[in-house]
């Protein structure tokens, strides 16, 4: 009778504690291993410093790195409370492919039923994006942007070879800019939205056939 191999541990990262707050509310059963949910703070060299620390702790050596929270989207007809699943993610560094995005739509839809889910590149800022900025972005290729995402999957794959995504809910667009997350309507979908999205993140982790180290 064969056993299953323990799974690797899974590395959630988020940046603001509103975001925080909405994973460690959600469903945290289901999960096949150890998950972290870690606190970046706001920014690509915080979300660098943080992940690159965690990632040192021998316990998650091998973790798969899922980076989440909220972004924004730069697609006309995007709405507050839409999911982007990013095919890879680009900043100056260069630009890191995702793992198992196809999964992770499909988990996601039964997870956030009457969600629409986007998927494309996700693009790094190093400030909060406004106005005129989101038709350049948009101009690239790339359907959202946040400021963390980017930095950490780089920081994540130059610790070790490991699968990595990045999974963000839209909180403001083109015709829906948020000027301040929970005053509005916008923001209060967007968290909703995130609070339920943790099965689809176990579902990707499960599928992952990582060998131990």
């Amino acid at each position: 009778m064969s056993t299953r191999p323990a799974a690797a541990p899974l590395l959630i990262a988020c940046a603001l504690g509103i975001e925080h707050l909405a994973l460690r509310s959600g469903d945290r059963s289901g999960a096949d291993g150890p998950v972290t949910v870690l606190r970046t703070g706001m920014g690509p060299k915080a979300a660098e410093r943080a992940v690159t620390r965690a990632l040192t702790d021998p316990a998650l050596a091998d973790a798969a790195v899922l980076a989440t929270g909220f972004c924004a989207g730069l697609a006309p007809g995007m709405h507050p409370g839409d999911l982007v699943v990013a095919e890879e993610t680009r900043d100056p560094d260069g630009t890191v492919p995702c793992v198992g995005t196809d999964l992770l739509v499909k988990e996601l839809v039964r997870a956030v039923p009457g969600s629409t889910v986007h998927t494309g590149p996700l693009t790094g800022s190093d400030h909060v994006v406004r106005g005129h900025e989101r038709s350049g972005l948009l101009a690239t290729g790339a359907i959202a942007v946040d400021m963390e995402s980017a930095a950490t999957l780089h920081s994540a794959v130059r610790t070790g070879v490991r699968p990595v995504a990045a999974v963000r809910v839209v909180v403001d667009a083109p015709e829906h800019e948020l000027v301040r997350i929970g005053t509005v309507r916008g923001g209060i979908s967007a968290f909703r939205v995130l609070r339920s999205v943790l099965p689809a993140f176990y579902e990707w982790h499960r599928s992952l056939l990582l060998p131990r180290r």
